[in-house]
């Protein structure tokens, strides 16, 4: 896979592809819209929980362009944030549906941990997880990374 240059531009856009599908399969859903929105959430409210250092670890085993995603409008200076509850978490990611219907927000949230710990090594998914308060560890899928 190349690295730089302009293929990375065309290896990346499919590998987002291949994320917002397996989404769509975890969820049973159709709709790569919807895919992207729990994916986006999702991520930010991982990322606001984890410290700049795991942030930037876990970042570095994401695609370019998920990486970019899982960036958009952070703020180093308010993390990790210091919410304990689960409810809190669902809420995050229930923030990337708003002015849509209401949603159901933990098989989503799930669903995005469970196709990111299978694309990320073992290891990272297990640091990350463990990071979590232990409300939120719960989301995480029981084995994690298969790289």
């Amino acid at each position: 896979m190349a690295t730089t240059g302009p293929d990375i531009f065309d290896t990346t856009v499919q590998q987002a592809h291949e994320w917002l599908r397996d989404i769509m399969e975890e969820m049973g859903w159709h709709d790569r819209h919807r895919a992207y929105q729990a994916l986006r959430g999702t991520l930010h409210a991982l990322r606001d929980h984890l410290t700049i250092d795991e942030g930037a670890q876990l970042s570095a085993q994401l695609p370019l362009l998920i990486r970019g995603i899982y960036y958009e409008g952070w703020d180093p200076s308010r993390v990790p944030v210091r919410e304990r509850h689960r409810e809190q978490f669902l809420g995050h990611v229930a923030e990337a549906f708003k002015g849509t219907r209401p949603v159901n927000a933990e098989p989503m949230a799930r669903a995005v941990l469970k196709v990111l710990a299978r694309r990320i090594t073992a290891g990272e998914a297990e640091d990350v997880r463990r990071m979590l308060p232990g409300e939120l560890q719960t989301l995480w899928p029981e084995a994690v990374g298969q790289r």
